[in-house]
């Protein structure tokens, strides 16, 4: 059920009559591929329907407007992404690689100046001995002063 919404403009005096004349026509019109008169629609001549009419053309205008914002501000977006891609190429197309090389090159020498599982080991192996050496000593002659001999 179509809502017909109220007029804004003054009614029309229902005491008065009301002469329409009807538009001109040139010719009976007809559909195409059809050989049969087209049936003409009535003309709208009520003030509430014509009052709807400027409401819905109101709407289809303001639709239109946020239509063209939204655009704007996609275009405007699409325009500040290509700025950023074209900045960040830029970028990659400048970058220092021989200060790049260098870093790598020196990082790699740090890395070879660690010492290796065999240094590691070895290291190890030395440091369990003297500590075995000077356990047996300690407890073979005591330390003056702090602890008597404990091993005959």
């Amino acid at each position: 059920m179509a809502k017909i919404e109220p007029t804004v403009a003054s009614t029309a005096d229902a005491s008065l009559p009301t002469t329409l004349t009807p538009a001109p026509t040139y010719g009976t019109p007809y559909v195409v591929g059809s050989a049969t008169p087209a049936t003409e629609a009535a003309p709208v001549t009520d003030p509430r329907q014509l009052d709807q009419l400027s409401r819905i053309e109101e709407k289809a205008a303001r639709i239109e407007e946020k239509f063209a914002r939204y655009e704007a501000v996609l275009t405007r977006a699409e325009a500040s992404l290509e700025r950023s891609a074209h900045k960040v190429d830029a970028a990659a197309g400048t970058m220092d690689f021989a200060a790049i090389r260098g870093e790598i090159a020196a990082l790699r020498d740090r890395v070879d100046a660690t010492p290796r599982a065999a240094t590691l080991f070895t290291t190890a192996i030395v440091t369990a001995v003297l500590t075995v050496v000077l356990t047996v000593l300690v407890l073979r002659f005591g330390v003056p002063g702090l602890m008597p001999r404990l091993l005959p």
